[in-house]
């Protein structure tokens, strides 16, 4: 079972409950504050107690492209088939705008090789909500939250 397969499950369980809607512009943030952060959460899965992500950000804002890497670890709890856990790498760079927020700051992730891009919206700086590819908010979006360690 693949990340994808989870971020799908994710996204049709979050438009089953309904979501906010439309598109924004990109720019880049104003500074991070650390060079390397990491932030967990447990996001809700159809077939299992939970999928637990664990994400660690290197570089900030000001870094090259190439200084700007992440890594996403996705580790599924009880699911019937134990699959193994997944493992992602590439780069990501600052967004800027959701749908509800022009100024809000996201974290677009972009994996090298095979994998889907993620879109991390940044609540504050100890928290991470997954959203959408159209940067929109899931309307269960307390359950798609990663804090940060």
């Amino acid at each position: 079972m693949q990340i994808r397969t989870l971020l799908a499950g994710s996204a049709m369980l979050a438009l089953l409950a309904g979501c906010a809607g439309g598109p924004g512009g990109q720019a880049t943030e104003p500074g991070m504050d650390t060079a390397e952060r990491t932030y967990q959460g447990t996001l809700p899965c159809r077939n299992c107690e939970g999928i637990d992500l664990d994400v660690t950000l290197l570089g900030d804002a000001q870094s090259t492209a190439a200084e700007r890497t992440f890594d996403l670890q996705a580790s599924y709890r009880g699911h019937p088939q134990n699959p193994p856990d997944e493992n992602y790498a590439g780069n990501w760079q600052v967004l800027n705008g959701t749908a509800d927020d022009p100024q809000a700051t996201v974290y677009e992730l972009t994996p090298n090789g095979e994998g889907q891009t993620y879109y991390f919206l940044r609540l504050d700086p100890q928290t991470l909500e997954l959203i959408d590819p159209q940067r929109r908010r899931f309307q269960n979006n307390e359950m798609l939250r990663l804090k940060r360690l």
